[in-house]
C-alpha cells in the first residue's frame, strides 16, 4: 500500500529551482521529470497545487517550459510543428483558446464610387 506523500513548505522553491536550472539540451524540463527527481508521482504533484504558493510556482514553471520549447523551436533543436502542437495541447488542457482570429475585408475601388 502506497503512503500519501506529504507536502513540504520548500516544494515551490524546489520546483522553481528545477525548472530554472534545467540544462539538458536534448530535452525540455517537465513536471514529470521533477516529480521523479523528488520521488513522487505526477498525480502527487498535481495534488500539491491546492497550496497557493505551490500553484503559483507551478504556473510560473509552465511558462518557463513554454519559453524553453519556443527557444528550442526557433533554434531548430526541436521540430517547430511539434512544439506548436505541444503548446496548443497545453492551452486546451488549461481551458484557454489563445487562437488568433483575423478578419479580412476586401474593398475595391468601385465600391467607393
Amino acid at each position: 500500500m502506497k503512503t500519501k506523500i506529504e507536502y513540504k513548505s520548500d516544494m515551490p522553491r524546489l520546483l522553481y529551482s528545477f525548472f530554472i536550472s534545467y540544462n539538458d539540451t536534448a530535452s525540455a524540463p517537465s513536471f514529470s521529470k521533477f516529480a521523479r527527481s523528488i520521488g513522487v508521482t505526477l498525480s502527487d504533484l498535481e495534488s500539491f497545487r491546492c497550496n497557493e504558493e505551490f500553484d503559483r510556482a507551478y504556473r510560473e514553471c509552465n511558462e518557463i517550459r513554454k519559453d524553453y520549447l519556443i527557444d528550442g523551436a526557433l533554434t531548430r533543436r526541436y521540430d517547430p510543428s511539434l512544439v506548436k502542437f505541444l503548446l496548443s495541447e497545453d492551452a486546451e488542457s488549461d481551458g484557454r483558446d489563445d487562437g488568433l482570429a483575423v478578419t479580412i475585408e476586401v474593398v475595391s475601388e468601385s465600391d467607393g464610387e
